[in-house]
Order: C-alpha cells, then structure tokens, then sequence
C-alpha cells in the first residue's frame, strides 16, 4: 500500500458561505462573516457580535432528521455531504467503498452546547414535557462524527477528537494515522462547532477572550493589529477525505493535494494561557516537518492559529520563527480567522481546507484588518492577496488549544489535479 495520502474530496460551511467554493470566493475578496447580534438575549453582553453561518443547515438537511440534531451536527452533515460527493462517492448503495475499510474522524471542541442548554431551559419551564427524547444523542460530544458516520455507513471506526480548538487539526493527523497503519482505505475528517449562544458567549467575554468591537463587527478581527482586543466567536464545519495516492489513482479522482505529515506537542504550561516562549507549538511544527520529510526552506505559506488576542499573536508569531529559522522571511503567513471567525473546534479543519486551496490554486488570501501591524514580528504577515510561485509547494496549518494542545498539519501541491 502506499504511505502517499491525498485530499480526494473537500466540503465547509461556513460564515462566508454553504459551500467551499463560496467559501474560497468570500477569502479572495476579503469578505467579513461577523455581524452584529440581533438577539435580545445578546443586547446586555459585552461582546454583542459573531461570525454565523452563512447559509442555515435546514436549507441542506431535510427538516424532520435536522429535528433530532444539534446545530454542530446538522452543519457537519452539510459539509460531510459536499465533500462526500466532491470525492466522487454516492451514498447507500452508490458507495463504492467498502464499508469496513471507511472511516471517520470528526472533532468538536465543545459538542452539542445548544441542545444540552435548551432542553434544560425546557425542562425547567415545563418539567419532562420540554425534554426532546432525542436529548443525549443530541448533546454528546460524538454526534457530529457518528452521524456523519452512520450517514456514510462507515465501519472502520467512527473517532472524535476534543482538545478544544485544536480538535479537528487533530482529527485530521488521527485519520493519516489510519490510513498509514492501514486501518482503513478511505478516512473522512474534519469537524465543526455551533456554540453561538449566551453562555458561551457570555463566559468567554468574563475571562477578557473576545472582541468588544461591537460598533464594526466586520472589522473586529484583526489578528496582529496593534488594535486587537480578543477573538470573535463563529460557527460552520469543514470535511475532507482522505486516501491513498494508488487508489486515488485507480479510481481517477481529482486530487486537491497531499496531506504529508501532522505534529503534535502540549505546552505544559497552562490551562488557558499559551506558553509565551512558543516551545510547544515550534516543537508541533517540527514534528510535522520531521513527518512530512520536508525541511523548513521548502514551507512557502503558513496558516496561522492567529485568533486576534493579544499574547496569542505574539506567542504564535515567535514559534513560527523558531521552526522555520532564517527561511521565515521567505514564508507568507495569513490568518483567515479574520474572516470567519474562531470556530473553535472546526477551525483546523476550515484552515487546512483554506490552505490546500491556497497552494493548489497558487493564491494565498490576505489577512483583513490589519490597520497598523504589531512591530517587531519578525514574520511576513500577509494583508492582500499573495501569489505563490510555481513548482512543488508545501504549507503548514497551526491550531493550538485550551489546555495546551499544539497540532501542525503539513500539505503539498503534490499530485494535485485539475
């Protein structure tokens, strides 16, 4: 079997758009997702504004099964979908794939928030008459992945990673690992978040995490701005599927790119804060070229974590100096959170999407917002549309999370068709 893994299949939804293509669309022109919150449950919050979903999963999901699932699974069933079909797969008994050998790995960072608060709210106001019967598989963590598991008829194994914001990045080097140990011939990965409400909203604004700029919500993210006064809080989802370069072959896929290795670390510092000397997420990044085979001079482009907080920035900023040592300068680093938002734990996978798109199409998209850069970076941040030069191109998406987690995925053009 061959260790090459490759990209056969991509899917999102997102607050730029339903679909990837509309997604990719909104990045080039240097769209916002984040609007203002209509709600009347948001007016008294300090953080009054997020990044929603650009198309509503009710639209994709048919309305009596979208009943029995949380929002965070309905829009990973969406993107699943998309990339399913975008793979060249059908569904039941269109699946050419042998159930046993499919897999998926789905991560959330925080699951099924939504259902979990709005059943209790119903409890309290009604007692057992304002309890769904669909409660608990509603709220669980693995919703999202063995929906889109049952959906695909996956046999395999059906995984789902939380490390918070780093969880579908790390569902992502999860499924490379099972391709690789040959657990399975086709793994889909990804994952998504739906926790736009007024708990959460509410708790990350009591620990100083989100921005306040509620009077430009499309300006609110600004990843490096000397300006910039936390993160902004989005939903969507993002799938890919992966599987060996020979059978992507045979088949005659289209193939977006190949996934060449993923690192993993843990700062060991803080539960929420990052490590300021960057040691655990360099190390992330090192183990991720060391995986890939690749040296730093062969990274061109950088998706960054880049949340828009003030430490994380900076903290970020210096362990992409460390892995990449003095090739950083020749490196295009961007952030896309200042477009869609966090999504917490679908972010990895909606970057590594954006970042397989970037060297395919040879375009990196700009990071918006940045009025006055912070100085001293030392890394070239990206503030408009940057052409990739041609040739064999590879990339490194970064996610970290609360609780230290680090996780780096390396990509390539590599074995890219049109």
């Amino acid at each position: 079997m061959s260790d090459t893994i490759v990209i056969t299949g991509i899917g999102a939804t997102t607050p730029l758009g339903g679909d990837v293509a509309s997604t990719w669309d909104g990045l080039l022109a240097g769209h916002s997702g984040v609007v203002a919150l209509e709600e009347e449950w948001a007016q008294d919050l300090p953080a009054r504004i997020a990044a929603k979903v650009a198309v509503d999963p009710s639209e994709v999901i048919e309305r009596v099964e979208a009943r029995k699932l949380d929002r965070s699974t309905q829009l990973v069933l969406a993107a699943g979908l998309e990339a399913w079909a975008d793979a060249g797969f059908g569904l039941g008994e269109d699946n050419p794939v042998d159930r046993d050998r499919l897999g998926v790995v789905c991560a959330t960072g925080i699951g099924g928030l939504q259902s979990l608060l709005g059943n209790w709210d119903g409890m309290r106001d009604k007692g057992l008459r304002g309890v769904s019967p669909f409660t608990i598989p509603m709220l669980m963590a693995n919703a999202p992945a063995a929906n889109l598991g049952l959906k695909l008829g996956a046999r395999a194994g059906i995984h789902t990673p939380v490390s918070a914001c780093a969880s579908s990045n790390e569902a992502i080097a999860w499924g490379l690992d099972m391709l690789r140990l040959g657990r399975a011939d086709v793994v889909v990965v990804g994952g998504g978040e739906a926790v736009i409400h007024p708990l959460p909203l509410g708790a990350f604004a009591k620990m100083q995490a989100l921005s306040r700029r509620n009077d430009e919500p499309t300006r609110a993210s600004r990843p490096w701005d000397v300006d910039r006064d936390g993160f902004v809080l989005g939903e969507g989802a993002a799938i890919m599927v992966l599987e060996r370069l020979d059978s992507a072959k045979a088949r005659g896929a289209r193939i977006y790119g190949t996934l060449r290795g993923a690192g993993m670390s843990a700062d060991g510092h803080d539960l929420v804060q990052p490590d300021p000397a960057g040691y655990g997420q360099s190390l992330a990044m090192t183990r991720g070229l060391k995986e890939a085979g690749l040296q730093p001079s062969e990274i061109v482009h950088v998706n960054a974590h880049g949340t828009s907080t003030p430490q994380g920035d900076v903290t970020e900023a210096g362990s992409i100096r460390k892995a990449l040592g003095d090739h950083v300068d020749h490196v295009v680093v961007t952030s896309t959170k200042s477009m869609t938002g966090h999504l917490l734990g679908g972010a990895g996978a909606l970057e590594t999407v954006a970042t397989v798109l970037a060297l395919k199409n040879r375009i990196v998209p700009g990071t918006i917002n940045v009025d006055n850069i912070e100085p001293d970076l030392g890394i070239d941040v990206a503030t408009e549309n940057r052409t990739l030069p041609d040739g064999d191109l590879a990339a490194i998406n970064n996610s970290f999370g609360f609780g230290g987690h680090n996780v780096a995925v390396v990509v390539s053009n590599e074995n890219v068709t049109n």
